[in-house]
């Protein structure tokens, strides 16, 4: 998410707007993204180990930042804030974004793509960096720091490329119609991206299924062979390395 995060209690959405600047429960509430199918969303199918990459922006790369395709192929990328289908319920991202990381999370989610494969599973990217601009255009949205992190010093894990939001895919029959996404099924989770609800935090038990639960676990215990860290108050964001230090603001295109 946005180093924006949902919390289940009024005093883990104030520890975590303060420590890491994401979002908690709070008023005005922002619109949950529908239950439809992602057939038509901006999905980025894995590529051929052959395909070649362009490179990055030289503005991109002069901070340290490497598209994730050039280094894990076999990822999907996903891209919410690409579609219409997020929070803020519009496009937030050009047609044609990348997904950027800086390059010290490049190791980290090679092993993690890799552990999941062993599993069949695949690694769904919904988000990674975040232009500062867009930061500042969700808090303008929705001017609520309970919700949306203000833009600033607590808001930049996802604006440095050290954060990225993700979530798991596999061959499924009968996939049902709401987690269907390029040909492959998105494991359930108990809730989608963004969700504004108790049972969006990591470690949520209550209203979310022992499936469910289990799929967290599968993904935390695979990032975490990477180096990378879940956020308790969303399931879906880890962090790498750098990612609660002091880190300059960065505001270079994605695509």
């Amino acid at each position: 998410m946005t180093r924006l995060r949902w919390a289940s209690t009024a005093a883990l959405a104030v520890s975590a707007t303060l420590l890491t600047a994401c979002t908690g429960p709070s008023t005005p509430q922002p619109t949950s993204p529908s239950s439809t199918s992602h057939e038509s969303s901006a999905a980025i199918r894995p590529v051929s180990s052959s395909a070649p990459i362009p490179p990055a922006s030289a503005a991109a790369r002069q901070v340290g930042f490497v598209d994730v395709r050039s280094v894990v192929p076999s990822a999907i990328v996903d891209l919410r804030y690409a579609t219409s289908h997020n929070f803020v319920g519009v496009q937030l991202y050009p047609t044609g974004a990348r997904c950027l990381v800086h390059e010290s999370l490049a190791d980290g989610l090679r092993t993690s793509a890799a552990a999941l494969r062993t599993s069949g599973d695949t690694l769904v990217l919904w988000d990674c960096y975040r232009p500062h601009s867009v930061q500042q255009t969700m808090f303008e949205k929705v001017p609520d720091p309970a919700w949306v992190a203000a833009p600033g010093p607590y808001s930049r894990s996802h604006e440095s490329g050290r954060s990225v939001d993700v979530t798991l895919a596999t061959h499924q029959p009968g996939c049902p119609v709401d987690r269907r996404l390029a040909d492959l099924c998105l494991l359930d989770m108990g809730t989608d991206f963004d969700s504004f609800t108790p049972q969006a935090t990591a470690f949520a038990t209550a209203g979310v299924s022992v499936a469910a639960q289990r799929n967290r676990a599968r993904l935390r215990e695979a990032m975490s062979a990477g180096g990378l860290s879940v956020y308790s108050g969303e399931w879906w964001h880890f962090d790498g390395a750098g990612a609660g230090v002091a880190r300059p603001i960065i505001d270079v295109p994605v695509t």
